[in-house]
């Protein structure tokens, strides 16, 4: 499989999901070219829970280098865009540059796939509106005011978005990103 996948993700990103990505990706001989709004060491985060908290709690996870900035990357010779959880979404929302390039595997009808907080991403693109989708659950609010469907499986697909909700959706997550994968290597033959 000798596809292209941009990772996008930036400073207090999901440390697991960030990792587990470029790894299976690569495992599977996919190129991954890591994207953030600029090129150095990242600060990874791990969100997890404990008792006594109503929400997760935030610790410092292992760095990544990111290869490429937003606007270092042309959508040519990707297969897809994965956007990355953890709290990094939060602020990678509102970069315009982040936003034109994700509309833009839209529209050259490119797979766009989001784990978690990722979705954030999306929303702010304005690619959820009409689609199924799922997240983090707490961002589900966020899904419905932007006119898209929340669902609670753990992987949703629905045409060339692939979303999950959390990093312990990644075997359900990663099967169906392998399979769009193989889908989009089979039509270039």
């Amino acid at each position: 499989m000798a596809e292209k996948v941009l990772v996008v993700t930036g400073d207090a990103g999901e440390s697991y999901e960030a990792l587990y990505a470029t790894h299976r990706l690569r495992e599977a001989g996919v190129d991954v070219v890591v994207a953030a709004p600029s090129r150095r060491r990242l600060h990874l985060v791990i969100h997890d829970f404990e008792p006594g908290w109503d929400t997760y709690i935030e610790r410092q996870g292992y760095g990544l280098e990111s290869d490429v900035t937003f606007t270092e990357v042309s959508v040519e010779g990707y297969a897809a865009v994965l956007v990355l959880g953890g709290r990094a979404p939060e602020y990678l929302r509102h970069d315009a540059a982040l936003l034109e390039l994700v509309r833009e595997f839209a529209m050259h009808d490119r797979w766009i796939f989001a784990i978690c907080h990722g979705i954030q991403v999306l929303i702010a693109a304005g690619l959820v509106g009409g689609r199924r989708v799922t997240c983090y659950e707490h961002v589900r609010s966020e899904v419905e005011l932007a006119g898209g469907t929340y669902c609670i499986e753990q992987a949703v697909r629905d045409g060339k978005i692939v979303t999950a909700q959390t990093w312990q959706s990644h075997p359900e997550f990663y099967r169906e990103v392998m399979r769009c994968l193989g889908e989009a290597a089979a039509t270039q033959s």
